[in-house]
Parts: C-alpha cells; structure tokens; sequence
C-alpha cells in the first residue's frame, strides 16, 4: 500500500501540473471566437434599432430600393448589374431584414431586462413607502390616544365654569356676614 502511494506520488511530480491546484488561478484558454463587450454590443444594437424604427430609414430605404429599380431597368445593358427578377435586391433586402429582426429583439431585450431592474426598484419604493405610512399611523394613532388623556383648554375652561358654579352656589347657601359663621374670634 505505501509503495503505491509512494509511486503515485512520483507520478505527480512527473507530470507537471497534471492535478488541479485551486489556490492558483486557471490559465487563459485560447478561444476560438471572438472576444466582444456585450454592453458596447448592446449599445450598438440599440441604436440601430432606434435608426430603424424611424421615418428617416423608411425614406433612405425606399430611396435606396427606387434608384436600384430605376438603374436597373433605365440603365444601359452594360451597366445594369441586377436584371428584372431583381434577385440582388430581394438578397440585399433579406440579408438587411435578417441582421435587423436580432439586433431589434437584442434591443427589446435590454428595455425588458431595464423594465425589470426599474419595476423591482419601483416595487421596493413602494413597501418602503407603505411601512412607512404604516408607522405614521400608528403613531398618530398613539398621539391621539395619548392627546385623549390629556387636558384640553375647553376641558379645563369647562371645569372652571363648573368650579365657578358650584362656588356661587354655596355662596348662595351660606351667605357670608359679619358673625355669622365667621370662625375668625374662635381660633
């Protein structure tokens, strides 16, 4: 068993990196297609997107596909490079009608993926918001339960009047005058 393991480690030293270290970072593979940024991708699609979706391309692209008919049937022979089936322009058309179609759906994907980003914020604004309307009620409610403990000045002024009233009303009663009641010479 040991000289196994002993042969196994002679192996390993044999074969230069042949196991897996993971305290070092792997080495670059060579990649076979191209290295791109996808937000300068994005970015681009995006404003070809835009371009299309205008009335300025409708008018350069009719332009474009009225002088490519024109040439081609009022041109001499010797300089028409697309004869009536006009296959060059429908290729020309299909090829531009198949770049476009991705980079629009590449763009729509990018807003989706912005709508998304913008709606989750949006989202917690609005539990923030409602968490918070949630606390100021309940402490208003508290201030006013609070609030229904404490005196008021119309409490106060009606308690007052009471106070002034029940005063005239024993000093109706019991009326004062001189030696009547009076306790002044008792004490």
């Amino acid at each position: 068993m040991a000289a196994e393991r002993g042969q196994e480690r002679e192996r390993d030293r044999e074969r230069p990196m042949a196991r897996i270290r993971l305290d070092l970072p792997r080495e670059r593979r060579a990649r076979l297609l191209p290295e791109y940024d996808p937000e300068a991708f994005g970015r681009t699609s995006e404003r070809i997107a835009r371009f299309l979706g205008t009335g300025r391309f409708l008018v350069w692209m009719t332009l474009t596909v009225v002088v490519w008919i024109g040439w081609n049937i009022f041109a001499p022979a010797s300089l028409r490079f697309d004869e009536y089936p006009f296959i060059f322009l429908t290729l020309a058309l299909s090829l531009q009608a198949s770049y476009a179609a991705p980079l629009i759906l590449l763009a729509q994907n990018r807003q989706d993926d912005r709508d998304r980003v913008n709606l989750e914020q949006d989202r917690k604004q609005n539990e923030r918001s409602i968490a918070d309307t949630e606390y100021l009620t309940r402490e208003v409610a508290a201030l006013r339960m609070g609030l229904g403990e404490v005196a008021t000045r119309d409490w106060i002024r009606s308690e007052l009047q009471d106070l002034i009233k029940e005063l005239e009303e024993r000093r109706d009663l019991f009326p004062s005058g001189e030696g009547h009641g009076s306790d002044v010479p008792d004490r």
